[in-house]
């Protein structure tokens, strides 16, 4: 799997990160790259990387990931463009969420779900933030209509042989910190004083597959990735975390 970033401002920026058969990540230092189309360069940033991301790495024939969010929508409604246009020819798109979904039977893109495509060949999407060093990117921050399928999400990148985040240079972060959403299958809320109560505190977003959206609060920077993953692989049965 090959993953980038389309991070365009003046300067148009891009950077890129090749992963290895070992899961490893290594990202060159972010290079200079020009806009496809020059007319567009009073367009806004996110809008010229949203094209930008189509005209270089979108091709006739491919299977192309869907994404969700603003950038992911700009994208689309430029993909559907190329198709009317006849630049790019059969394509089939698989949403990652309703709203994406929705955005690309507006733009006349062919659609597939998940489960019917025995491979995906692209995909773009936006994110949250995004680690310099390593591109790791948290996703599922954003609460906007369609942000239940955040699974589906996760699933259609976890099969894209190559992936885009199509970002504002501000997501870029030294080290990721914040709040990561953690997806479990069952909650139960125990109170600090009293009995247990299944019902109390606020509820979580629950997704269309009925998985609670939990947020894991980072206060300071995530110096070390490691020390969270064994966390997780500690609790992960006894919450019946989803990966």
């Amino acid at each position: 799997m090959v993953a980038s970033t389309a991070s365009l401002a003046p300067p148009c920026r891009s950077s890129l990160s090749f992963t290895s058969s070992s899961g490893r990540a290594r990202a060159p230092p972010p290079r200079a790259v020009r806009c496809s189309a020059p007319s567009d360069i009073d367009a806004p940033p996110l809008l010229r990387a949203a094209k930008y991301t189509v005209d270089r790495y979108i091709k006739s024939g491919m299977v192309v990931g869907l994404g969700s969010g603003n950038a992911s929508c700009m994208a689309i409604k430029y993909l559907g463009q190329q198709l009317r246009a006849g630049t790019l020819e059969d394509i089939v798109g698989v949403p990652t969420s309703v709203t994406s979904a929705s955005e690309a039977a507006k733009s006349g893109i062919p659609l597939d779900d998940y489960q019917g495509c025995s491979q995906i060949d692209f995909a773009f999407d936006d994110a949250d933030i995004i680690e310099e060093d390593t591109l790791i990117a948290v996703i599922g921050r954003r609460k906007l209509e369609g942000g239940e399928s955040i699974i589906q999400e996760k699933f259609v990148l976890n099969a894209a042989k190559r992936i885009v985040f199509i970002i504002t240079e501000n997501k870029y972060k030294g080290a990721l910190d914040g709040s990561v959403p953690v997806l479990v299958q069952s909650v139960w809320r125990r109170p600090s004083i009293g009995h247990a109560d299944p019902f109390g505190g606020d509820f979580p977003v629950v997704t269309k597959d009925g998985h609670n959206v939990l947020d894991v609060i980072f206060t300071s920077p995530i110096a070390n990735l490691v020390a969270p993953l064994w966390l997780y692989q500690k609790v992960e049965f006894p919450l019946s975390i989803v990966r």
